[in-house]
């Protein structure tokens, strides 16, 4: 809780300086929205391994980053709430371009084989055996890549929360405070948010801990 108060006193820091005009002010808020961007984005590139293996949590801090300073010079922020929740917009969006680019079959991680070389025909011949070929996998890059998709096409109120949640790393209490309603309607749209997603699924988890309040550490 006190990193939490900590991250929040840095934050209104930057956004009262950002809307008093103070020079270098943008850069400052990036700086601290990116310290929790990185934090996020780390937890869950560890949670799909067939994308991290190719774009790293730098690569994609880096990008989702500049994507928010960006969208800070159209739309600027009044409140922690715009804020991080233009900052979860931002990681979306660069998580489901990478799934995307890695998707596409003309890719260099679909076509890529890590532990094996052609031996005519179709012939694969692993160079160390017992090593696991880390091609990418397409079935769970699908799911990765319709996840995102799905989260994208969440009521208002329900993506809200999930991306404050998911994409953030808030807790349900924090989330109470920062958007003005009780614990109990943060969980009834989390649980709402969860359920349509997974519906859009088919009713499959997407390699994703939806039964957790949020990403483990």
């Amino acid at each position: 809780m006190g990193q939490t108060n900590a991250f929040d006193a840095r934050l209104n820091h930057c956004l009262r300086q950002l809307a008093a005009g103070e020079a270098g002010a943008r850069e400052e808020l990036l700086a601290v929205a990116s310290e929790r961007i990185r934090t996020m984005a780390h937890r869950m590139l560890r949670r799909f391994p067939g994308v991290r293996r190719w774009d790293d949590t730098d690569d994609v801090v880096q990008n989702a980053s500049l994507r928010l300073y960006r969208a800070m010079g159209e739309i600027v922020p009044t409140d922690s709430r715009g804020l991080l929740g233009l900052a979860a917009l931002q990681i979306r969006r660069e998580l489901l371009d990478l799934a995307r680019k890695h998707a596409s079959p003309n890719s260099y991680a679909a076509n890529h084989d890590s532990n094996a070389i052609g031996g005519g025909g179709d012939t694969r011949r692993m160079i160390v055996d017992g090593a696991p070929d880390e091609r990418i996998d397409a079935e769970a890059l699908d799911r990765w890549t319709r996840f995102h998709e799905a989260v994208a096409t969440l009521p208002e109120a329900e993506r809200e929360v999930f991306g404050l949640v998911w994409y953030m790393g808030l807790e349900q209490q924090e989330i109470g405070t920062l958007v003005g309603c009780s614990i109990r309607t943060v969980k009834r749209r989390w649980d709402k948010g969860k359920s349509l997603v997974i519906a859009a699924l088919g009713g499959a988890h997407p390699d994703t801990p939806l039964d957790d309040e949020q990403p483990p550490a």
